[in-house]
């Protein structure tokens, strides 16, 4: 699969590092692709670095979004004819602390993380992983033959939950399926399932 990785930070970095490895083409992003050079050399020979916008235009079968929640509303609209019907998946958490008000009045209404984003990217199909994971576990943990770490997710339809599932499964991971967009409420910060690295029978046990 083609994979744009927006926002090359630490959760974005590392899985399409991941990625590049299992033999997916991925584009890095951010606003300075110059600053990357050090991710792609790492990745071998499957990954590039391109701007935010280059990446959207790439025509991707995938999308992560790995970037600060606040960034969510700016992106949907600025992108809005590059994603449609296209997988994206939201690796976003909504921290008021760093993303400011629109994070709380998230975290304060009847709707979680993932259906906001969903919103947004309207013509998108939405799928929720790797908001749980710490970033460090994400690094070290993939690749595991015995002892996997679950990654739960969610997903919109079908189709996303199947490019979820083997997104996950390709690196290392077992996936572990939450349900639609309206049970991730379990994932969001300080909820029962964020930020815990267990197996498959430990984390089907707490949902």
């Amino acid at each position: 699969m083609k994979i744009g990785v927006i926002g090359s930070g630490n959760i974005g970095g590392n899985l399409g590092k991941h990625w590049a490895k299992a033999g997916h083409e991925v584009l890095f992003s951010s606003r300075h692709p110059e600053e990357l050079n050090d991710l792609v050399r790492d990745s071998g020979g499957n990954a590039k670095a391109v701007s935010v916008e280059k990446a959207f235009e790439a025509n991707a079968d995938v999308y992560l979004l790995a970037v600060p929640f606040k960034a969510i509303d700016e992106l949907a609209e600025l992108y809005a004819g590059e994603y449609g019907n296209r997988v994206i998946i939201d690796a976003t958490n909504p921290y008021p602390e760093r993303d400011g008000a629109m994070a709380q009045e998230v975290r304060d209404s009847n709707r979680n993380a993932s259906e906001y984003t969903a919103m947004k990217f309207g013509t998108a199909r939405t799928a929720k992983a790797f908001n749980t994971i710490k970033a460090d576990h994400l690094k070290t943990k993939a690749w595991r033959d015995q002892d996997r770490v679950a990654v739960p997710f969610a997903a919109q339809d079908e189709d996303s939950k199947r490019v979820t599932q083997q997104l996950i499964e390709d690196i290392g991971f077992d996936a572990v399926y939450v349900g639609d967009l309206s049970k991730t409420k379990i994932m969001d910060p300080d909820q029962k399932i964020y930020g815990k690295s267990v197996n498959r029978a430990e984390l089907e046990s707490m949902i």
